[in-house]
């Protein structure tokens, strides 16, 4: 199941709504309802955060397929910048000597299996994987 949302924080309800319906109808237990939307808010929010300016909306799509939990997202008006390669954040460091930000991205990158960008044309294409059969 796939939808487009506007880019605007003000689609989180519609997206959490969407997201339910997900987790009824795949139908997915609660560690993975917890991490499908724990991975599809942070991202869908960077989308936004950073990249407010873009014309076009965002697909979420979500999908169950041999036993593993498929997420994707794509904007479709975006510049580059690859989640999948961002630099580690150092969970053991004190909270003074941490820098802000990146630690929503170190947790779908523990939570997900895979997470597979590209970026073409100004079109961002997330795909995450997760394995229900060995990580649930």
């Amino acid at each position: 199941m796939q939808q487009h949302f506007g880019r605007n924080i003000s689609e989180m309800g519609p997206i959490v709504a969407f997201l339910d319906e997900a987790v009824r109808d795949l139908p997915l237990d609660s560690k993975a309802a917890f991490v499908l939307h724990m991975v599809v808010e942070e991202l869908y929010t960077n989308m936004v955060k950073y990249n407010g300016e873009g014309a076009d909306d965002i697909l979420i799509g979500v999908a169950l397929e041999n036993d593993s939990l498929v997420i994707e997202l794509v904007d479709f008006d975006s510049k580059p910048f690859d989640y999948s390669q961002r630099e580690e954040v150092d969970v053991t460091a004190s909270l003074h000597e941490r820098k802000p930000g990146g630690l929503g991205i170190h947790l779908v990158k523990r939570f997900m299996d895979e997470v597979n960008y590209q970026y073409k044309d100004r079109k961002t294409h997330i795909k995450l994987v997760k394995n229900l059969k060995t990580n649930a």
